[in-house]
């Protein structure tokens, strides 16, 4: 048996109503031998969240001092601030205005127009009592069990506008162009689409990203209500859509019998020995997950 993860987990339970409950569970760690996560978790009071921040290749600018981990953690920081402000207003507004907040917390020590500029997905979902009201921008998935049904929600503009990167960042055969420069011409492709139209849209610089992002709203009792929700950035999804070791059913249950843990630990073991490993232009990622489970019963 292999030995558990360096994941930090949370669990914690809110009362809604005089039945209801919501149950959280979290994890969230970086591969082994990388100290510093850029992925994080989050809850504050009915809002919970997965932010996957983006790496940036070494030697590549970013006109920023601070980084993507301090871009992240006050983006968190700042939504929940949002949220204790704001509680009745729609996810995407608090989003705009966390995103306009962290603007200003650069102090004005950075370039915020530069093109590599820290960013961020974002995938939210906060209890509404009745209802819960989600929110996914850019690759971290929202996986639902809905009324005993899997419905997953997703951005997947960011694949559909990158599809230049990934033929881009294949391995090279011997003799060909240096790998180095296909890489800085890859980030140069990705970084000329990240919030523009037909391209994809990110938590960074400019609050407008947060308006397009992908919402709804789902009922927590009668029929159609959610039961439980898996909240992923793309290095735990990674399980169903690169390795194909779970369907999105089977993550739900794994996450539910054996904790968000084990679905790191999983993809652990899938970095190190899965025969697909070497076609994924990261050889291991942040992996986060935010595990929610709800009763029921009638209110």
């Amino acid at each position: 048996m292999r030995p558990p993860t360096t994941s930090v987990a949370a669990e914690a339970t809110r009362v809604v109503g005089a039945a209801r409950t919501m149950r959280v569970r979290s994890a969230s760690a970086p591969p082994p031998g990388r100290p510093v996560n850029e992925d994080l978790v989050f809850r504050f009071g009915p809002l919970v969240g997965v932010l996957d921040g983006a790496s940036v290749p070494e030697g590549f600018d970013t006109g920023c001092v601070h980084g993507t981990a301090w871009y992240v953690r006050h983006l968190a920081a700042r939504l929940g601030l949002a949220e204790a402000i704001r509680p009745t207003a729609t996810l995407m507004s608090n989003l705009a205005a966390a995103i306009l907040a962290v603007r200003a917390d650069h102090g004005g020590e950075c370039d915020l127009d530069h093109p590599g500029t820290p960013s961020s997905t974002v995938c939210l979902l906060r209890d509404g009592g009745d209802h819960l009201d989600h929110l996914v921008l850019c690759d971290s998935p929202l996986v639902l069990d809905v009324d005993g049904t899997v419905d997953v929600v997703t951005d997947d503009r960011l694949d559909s506008a990158m599809a230049d990167l990934r033929a881009t960042v294949v391995a090279v055969p011997a003799g060909s162009a240096d790998p180095v420069d296909r890489i800085r011409r890859a980030v140069g492709v990705q970084r000329e689409r990240m919030n523009r139209t037909h391209g994809y849209w990110v938590a960074a610089a400019d609050p407008d990203a947060a308006f397009h992002a992908v919402t709804g709203t789902l009922p927590l009792h009668g029929a159609g209500a959610v039961r439980r929700a898996a909240l992923l950035s793309d290095g735990a999804s990674a399980l169903v859509e690169q390795f194909g070791l779970l369907d999105w059913a089977g993550l739900l249950d794994v996450a539910t019998v054996e904790g968000p843990g084990a679905l790191i630990d999983r993809v652990r073991a899938a970095e190190r020995d899965h025969p697909d490993r070497l076609r994924r232009h990261k050889r291991a990622d942040d992996a986060s997950v935010v595990f929610c489970e709800f009763d029921v019963g009638t209110p």
